[in-house]
C-alpha cells in the first residue's frame, strides 16, 4: 500500500546517505515512482505485475532485468509471494521483513488481547537492511523541497498557516464522521491567517467540495494536480489533519507535524506516521475496550460502528493550533 512504501522513505533516505558507496534500486509499482523519487541518488524500477512482470514467468523476466543491474544484496521490504518467488530466482544474499503477524493477531483478538505496542514498521524496515550485514543507522526525514510550478500556478505563495485535512481513509473504521469533521473545520477556519486544504482522491472531490462549502480559507486538492505535484504540495504544509492513512505518512517523511485521528486501528500496531507517535488522537478504548479491531481497519464489531465519536472536535482543534 502507499503508507507503507511511504514508510520506507525515511530508511532508504538514511541508509543511502549512511553508505553512500551502495548502489541502491528500489523496485515497486509505477504508481508510486514519485514517492521514491523524493529521494536523491536512488534508482526506481517497475515492476509491472499487470503486464510484463504478470505471473510466474513475468516475475522470471523480471529476475532478468534486475540482474542485468548486477545485484549483489535484496531487500525484502514486502515478504510476500512475489518477493518470495524473486529471491528464489536470486538465490543471492538477502533478509526479509518480520511482519510480526503472531504479535499483531494477539494484538487484535478480541479474547485475551495482548495490549501492548510493537515494533514501529519503520524499525521493521530498518532490521531488514542492518541484516544484510550493514552497521546501524538512524532513520530521518528528508530535506524539503521548494514548491515547484505546478503548485505555485495552482496554490500560490502566501505566508499564512497552511493546514492540510485529508478526511477519507480505505476502510470506514478508520474514518472520522464528515459532520464532525465539517466542525473542524468551520472551527479552524476560524484562527487567524490560515489556509485550509483539503486532499483527497479524484472520486471524493464532490464530497470534499460539500464539505467546504461556505468556509473562506478552504481548497479543495483532490484531482487538482499530479501525483507527484501533490507530493510537492504537501510538503509545503505546516500542519497535516489526517486519518491512519497514506497522507499522514507522506507529510511525515517530510518532517511536517501531522495529527492522525484513530478508530478502530491503534498506533500500537506499529503504523503511526515516522516521528509523529505524540500527535496520535485515539478513540476511547475505555468505552470501546476490544479496540483495535485489526491491523488495517477492515473489521468493525458490532457497535463498534461509530467510535471516532469518541473523539471530540474541540480536542482536534486543539491539537492543531498547539502544534
Amino acid at each position: 500500500a502507499m503508507g507503507d512504501v511511504a514508510m520506507t522513505i525515511p530508511v532508504v533516505y538514511a541508509f543511502a546517505k549512511a553508505n553512500p558507496d551502495v548502489k541502491i534500486t528500489f523496485l515497486s509499482k509505477a504508481s508510486f515512482k514519485p514517492i521514491i523519487e523524493t529521494l536523491p541518488n536512488i534508482q526506481f524500477m517497475t515492476a509491472d505485475i499487470k503486464e510484463s512482470h504478470k505471473g510466474l514467468m513475468g516475475l522470471w523476466r523480471l529476475s532478468r532485468e534486475l540482474k542485468a543491474l548486477k545485484i549483489t544484496h535484496i531487500a525484502d521490504m514486502h515478504n510476500v509471494l512475489r518477493s518470495k518467488i524473486l529471491r528464489f530466482f536470486f538465490k543471492l544474499p538477502n533478509a526479509v521483513i518480520d511482519k510480526g503477524r503472531v504479535e499483531k493477531k494477539a494484538l487484535t483478538r478480541p479474547k485475551n488481547k495482548e495490549f501492548k505496542a510493537l515494533k514501529t514498521t519503520v524499525q521493521r524496515y530498518v532490521e531488514v537492511l542492518t541484516a544484510l550485514g550493514f552497521e546501524s543507522f538512524k532513520p530521518t526525514v528528508v530535506s524539503k523541497p521548494t514548491s515547484n510550478e505546478a503548485v505555485i500556478d495552482f496554490i500560490g505563495q502566501d505566508t499564512k498557516r497552511w493546514i492540510g485535512i485529508a478526511p477519507f481513509a480505505a476502510h470506514k473504521g478508520k474514518q472520522y464522521p464528515l459532520e464532525l469533521m465539517r466542525k473542524v473545520i468551520v472551527a479552524l477556519d476560524k484562527q487567524p491567517e490560515v489556509r485550509l486544504f483539503l486532499l483527497g482522491g479524484l472520486q471524493e472531490k464532490k464530497q470534499l467540495q460539500v464539505l467546504s462549502r461556505g468556509i473562506n480559507s478552504s481548497t479543495v486538492v483532490a484531482g487538482e494536480l499530479k501525483f507527484v505535484d501533490e507530493i510537492n504540495f504537501i510538503a509545503q504544509l505546516d500542519v497535516m489533519l489526517s486519518m491512519d492513512s497514506s497522507n499522514a505518512h507522506l507529510a511525515a517523511l517530510f518532517g511536517i507535524p501531522t495529527v492522525t485521528l484513530w478508530g478502530n486501528t491503534h498506533p500500537y500496531a506499529g503504523f503511526a506516521p515516522f516521528g509523529q507517535e505524540d500527535n496520535c488522537i485515539l478513540s476511547n478504548r475505555d468505552t470501546f475496550p476490544l479496540i483495535p479491531t485489526s491491523v488495517y481497519g477492515n473489521k468493525v464489531p458490532k457497535g463498534y460502528e461509530a467510535v471516532m465519536r469518541s473523539i471530540a472536535p474541540e480536542k482536534v482543534v486543539r491539537q492543531i493550533i498547539e502544534l
